[in-house]
């Protein structure tokens, strides 16, 4: 059953043509992934599918009793209202009455529990849990989702994956998370030059299906310049005109010549741009840091090599882009040293795109930086729209234009803190292999697990109570040694200081004891903890044994850090007594 269908969408914003007469259909139990390069319209596309935007012309057509459940890219917290009143915004009161024990176990799941504070306290990963739980309470047949991985941690990312595979309506869904969308969705729909791509395959799919698109155009292409250049030979011998089959030749030349040529987009692709790096990079020693009482990052200590490329990774509100706010000089540790050394020169790309003056000319911007714009053009910025203001880019055009700033001003050192929030799926892997050759190093906050598996050599998770564990490889590899490995390989100071005494530390027969069997006792609360959020996974309705969950959770989490400790620091006591 079609429970959606556009007709003939045309949108045209001064000169430039978004959508030239496209049409959409929606059945029951799609799951639709739209992509496109930013700047293009889906973001306005989907709004016009929602009802809150018209095109220049065209229709749109719902099947009787179909609502739809709308998540826009950045919803609007600008109300003096709580977290359940935002939830429920725009609902009936008996309906926000009825379904608010279902909202509060929804945001518990979510990490949300203080349900009645302001929402305009909250961060900006908060605000997008918050509207999400809105998408999912509100009852809907088709869900339209505006980047909802944006400004999210890995584990609700892979939360939401799963929420919405067992989706009983139909989604359309807008997002750059590649492995989202290749898990999600049954249906890719690509805004390409105004026009609309359909293939009934998932991202995988997709992307070889493209390929041979891109490829049959190619070869058509080729083959009418062949016959053009044989007719324009044949023309040029002097052909006599008034002959029937010379007219009719003279005629499939002029046609031939009309045609034009498939439109490719200009490729993002530039050489690494970087000054020398000498031996010394970053070391990080005893670094501290944290505020209104809580301390997020503790006693940490990191040496950066040349070549490194760092996956930084966590909760929402560990302290990892505050990490890189230190490294960048914005902020300042509470404790312990950060120095650098003297042929270092960071490039920080911020979530928040730092100040861009919006009357400015793109042009102007980056030639405040480099002497050369010829970078624009690779970066997707057509001629035309190189003399365009800043404050008439959409938000991923202005994060490309950020993104370029930040590579030409010729770093050797990249902090990168969410650089795939808001960049389409072209720019990111243009971005990756530009990564690939970079010759300096790249520290990088993001929650997307395809660009980590693809960047990443190492990995660090921040976990709450401010401790930092490494693990070797990409974010694959992390998720599997995070499961298998019972006691976590050491990258910060966790042993407290020992006072000093004379000669080689003593260990009772109790401390041998205790080392003897501590592996034991790890693996039974790592296995305990394991089982609880098993069990935390599958509750869908008992908002109390939710609660009581996750504070056993928390409960068991501090025992198995603590044992953690006492490990390392028995450890420490038997390589000394062996030395």
């Amino acid at each position: 059953m079609v429970l959606l269908n556009a007709e003939h969408i045309s949108l045209s914003w001064g000169e430039k043509t978004l959508f030239d007469d496209v049409s959409f259909a929606v059945e029951e139990h799609d799951k639709v992934g739209f992509i496109g390069i930013n700047g293009t319209g889906k973001s306005t596309f989907l709004r016009i599918l929602a009802g809150l935007q018209e095109g220049d012309s065209g229709t749109v057509t719902l099947a009787r009793g179909t609502r739809i459940g709308y998540l826009p890219q950045a919803p609007d917290f600008s109300e003096p209202v709580t977290v359940l009143q935002q939830v429920f915004r725009g609902a009936s009161t008996s309906f926000a009455e009825e379904r608010a024990y279902e909202a509060k176990m929804l945001l518990t799941q979510l990490g949300i529990t203080d349900f009645d504070k302001d929402v305009r306290l909250l961060s900006g990963g908060q605000k997008k849990r918050v509207a999400i739980a809105s998408a999912l309470i509100n009852p809907s047949e088709i869900l339209i989702l505006d980047e909802p991985t944006n400004h999210i941690d890995n584990e609700t990312a892979a939360w939401l994956e799963q929420q919405l595979k067992a989706y009983k309506g139909a989604i359309i869904i807008i997002t750059h998370d590649r492995y989202f969308l290749n898990r999600v969705t049954n249906r890719i729909c690509e805004l390409d030059h105004a026009k609309l791509y359909f293939y009934d395959e998932n991202y995988e799919g997709f992307l070889a299906r493209k390929a041979e698109r891109m490829a049959s155009a190619v070869a058509s292409e080729r083959k009418r310049q062949s016959i053009l250049r044989h007719e324009l030979e044949w023309v040029k011998r002097g052909a006599r005109a008034r002959t029937t089959k010379a007219k009719a030749r003279l005629e499939r030349f002029e046609t031939l010549s009309a045609q034009s040529a498939p439109e490719t987009d200009s490729t993002v692709e530039m050489k690494s741009i970087s000054t020398r790096l000498g031996k010394k990079t970053i070391e990080v020693q005893g670094l501290t840091k944290g505020w209104d009482g809580v301390t997020y990052i503790r006693d940490f200590d990191l040496t950066v090599a040349r070549d490194d490329r760092i996956g930084i990774v966590g909760r929402n509100g560990t302290g990892k882009s505050t990490f890189l706010r230190i490294l960048a000089g914005q902020a300042k540790e509470d404790a312990g040293t950060v120095s650098f050394g003297e042929t270092v020169k960071i490039g920080y790309f911020a979530q928040d795109c730092g100040h861009m003056d919006e009357n400015q000319k793109v042009i102007s911007f980056i030639r405040d930086i480099a002497e050369t714009a010829q970078m624009l053009e690779t970066f997707l910025f057509s001629g035309e729209s190189q003399w365009a203001s800043i404050g008439s880019l959409s938000g991923g055009e202005r994060r490309r234009l950020y993104l370029l700033s930040v590579l030409m001003s010729a770093p050797n050192i990249l902090l990168l803190d969410e650089p795939t929030n808001d960049l389409d799926i072209e720019t990111l892997t243009i971005l990756e292999h530009y990564l690939e050759g970079f010759d300096g190093a790249v520290l990088a906050v993001s929650h997307d697990r395809y660009f980590l598996d693809k960047m990443a050599n190492r990995i660090f998770e921040f976990r709450p109570g401010g401790s930092v564990q490494e693990y070797l490889g990409n974010y694959a590899d992390y998720l599997e040694k995070r499961e298998e490995t019972a006691v976590p390989v050491k990258t910060e100071k966790t042993a407290k200081p020992k006072a000093k005494t004379s000669g080689k530390p003593r260990m009772s027969y109790k401390d041998r004891y205790e080392l003897e069997h501590i592996d034991d006792d790890i693996a039974a609360l790592e296995q305990q903890l394991e089982a609880l959020q098993a069990e935390q996974a599958q509750v869908t309705s008992d908002f109390v044994r939710l609660q009581q969950l996750t504070e056993q959770i928390d409960t068991v989490s501090a025992q198995l850090e603590a044992k953690e400790e006492r490990w390392l620091e028995l450890q420490e006591m038997a390589e000394q007594l062996s030395e």
